[in-house]
């Protein structure tokens, strides 16, 4: 909720995240309650590759939007690197809201 123009609303029963109102860039991802904790996230051509090579116990392909390259991330495991957590989030977010907001949000910090 601290990046600009960020909307916290459910979509399909779930916590999600939005930019504008419209877009979104985050997911709580407990839709098929598996009894998993994890969010999905926006990304980057190619970063989703890279983490599921890299980490495959860590990242996931998350159903529906994995095909347009989000990644899943568990966050019910030990040793969760919180600190890219928070970059895959600050990440989720930049892919989505565009160079514009960006700009703002950096500008302010």
């Amino acid at each position: 909720m601290a990046f600009p123009s960020t909307q916290e609303r459910l979509s399909h029963g779930e916590p999600a995240w939005f930019v504008g109102g419209k877009r979104m860039f985050l997911m709580f991802a407990d839709h098929h309650h598996d009894d998993r904790v994890a969010f999905w996230a926006a990304a980057e051509d190619g970063v989703q590759r890279h983490l599921l090579e890299d980490q495959p116990a860590a990242f996931f392909l998350p159903p529906y939007v994995g095909a347009r390259g989000w990644i899943g991330v568990w966050l019910d495991r030990p040793g969760v690197d919180w600190d890219r957590v928070e970059l895959l989030v600050d990440e989720a977010w930049r892919w989505i809201a565009g160079p514009r907001l960006v700009k703002a949000h950096d500008t302010q910090r």
